[in-house]
This record gives C-alpha cells, structure tokens and sequence, in this order.
C-alpha cells in the first residue's frame, strides 16, 4: 500500500512540474506558425533563435525570420 501511495505521490508531483514549463507559439514573417516546448532562447553573438519543437528536437531559426512570440 505504502508503495503505491509512493508512486502517486511521485507522479503527482512530476506533472505538477511539468505543467511549469510554458510552451510557446514563434510567428514567422512568411506566416508560419512555430509550435515549442519551453521557452525559446536568442543568442546575441549569431541572432539565432533556439527552440525545442513539439516532438523535442532542438532546433534553431535565425531571429531576423520571427515577427511575434506568444506563450500559451
């Protein structure tokens, strides 16, 4: 019983961790729309954006490309 109790607990508190994270929505000048997960981050030194996509492949756009960032 203590086991199971346990194991609630644990993801419990996992997907209350998980719901932390906001996700965000990149729009491209040419209309695209960039589903993420978490925040994307811009590096000053290139201007490339990088980003984590919804099937959690990093992956990285050139800041010049985005007109808006969203969360959701």
């Amino acid at each position: 019983m203590k086991k199971w109790v346990m194991a609630v607990s644990t993801l419990a508190i996992m997907a209350g961790l998980a719901g932390c994270s906001s996700n965000y929505v990149m729009a491209t000048k040419d209309g695209n729309m960039i589903l993420t997960q978490g925040k994307p981050k811009l590096d000053k030194d290139t201007g490339l954006i990088s980003y984590q996509d919804e099937q959690g492949n990093k992956r990285q756009i050139s800041g010049d490309h985005i007109s808006q960032l969203i969360e959701r």
